[in-house]
Formats: structure tokens, sequence, C-alpha cells
């Protein structure tokens, strides 16, 4: 067991101008989630989705740029599963969510925070991602963050 482990918390938030029931039902439906997940630059697939609390999913996102960027699971992919740990209607879903990689900088399980709170003006989106594996770097981390949460505003501004 590696007890150096970087055991970093990042995250990110934004308000989206949409009540907190249409950014809730964005994130738990999962024809919703692949659409607007996958940070610029990638795509998504969902293998499984199970939404409830101990249910599970998995699902696959691959990098579509020209140039390759190895992905945790193979050369162009990251394959994550996960558990729902808490799903709290319209205010908060928390997620245990690991990676399937042979690297062991990717390894460990990484426990995902979506906190929505009813502001003038919509709702503040906050992700909360504590014990980021090491592998992933913090700027790379932030830039997806960010780009995560401004595909959810414009996805549900649309709505």
């Amino acid at each position: 067991m590696n007890l150096s482990r970087n055991r970093r918390t990042d995250t990110a938030s934004k308000v989206i101008p949409v009540p907190p029931q249409i950014v809730y039902l964005a994130i738990i439906n999962p024809d919703s989630l692949i659409q607007w997940l996958p940070p610029e630059g990638m795509s998504g697939k969902i293998d499984t989705y199970d939404c409830r609390e101990e249910g599970a999913y998995k699902m696959t996102l691959t990098y579509e740029l020209d140039e390759l960027i190895l992905g945790k699971t193979s050369d162009n992919t990251d394959v994550a599963e996960g558990t729902f740990l808490e799903l709290v209607p319209n205010q908060r879903i928390v997620q245990s969510v690991n990676f399937n990689s042979e690297d062991p900088a990717f390894s460990g399980e990484m426990i995902q925070k979506w906190i929505l709170e009813d502001v003038s003006g919509g709702t503040n989106v906050t992700i909360v991602c504590e014990n980021v594996p090491e592998g992933i770097r913090k700027e790379d981390h932030d830039t997806g963050l960010r780009s995560t949460l401004e595909n959810l505003a414009a996805f549900t501004e649309k709505l």
C-alpha cells in the first residue's frame, strides 16, 4: 500500500440559470447525462446505470482529439465504475468512482459529490472530488470539471 498517496480534493462550481429540479434530473437520467458529462474533446457511452442508492454504473469516455491522449484504461479511453452512495432529490448526489486502470496512479476510490443549491437566478452547482488519484493532473482535472459544468449549463438552458 502506498501511504504517500496524494489525497487531493478538487472542486468547481457554477451558477446555472435553471431550478435545481432540472439540474438534478439532467444528472440522474443516463440519456441526458451522457449528452453533457464528457468534457470538451471527449464523447461518452453509458454501459450500465442503476440510479438508486447502492446502485452501480459503468461508463466509457473516449478522447476524440487528433493527437493521442493516453487514457486511464486504454490508449484513448477512460472507463469508470461507480456506486451511488447518496441521492437527495434536487440537493445532492454522492458517488464512489473507480477508474479501470492497470496504472496504480489512477487506482483507488474517488468520492464525487454534486451539490445543488437553490440561489437567486438559478442553481449553484458544485462538484467536489475527494481522494483524486495522483495520476490525474490537477490542471487537467480543473479544466475538465469546468468544461463539464459549462456543458451542463448549455444542456439545461435548452430544456
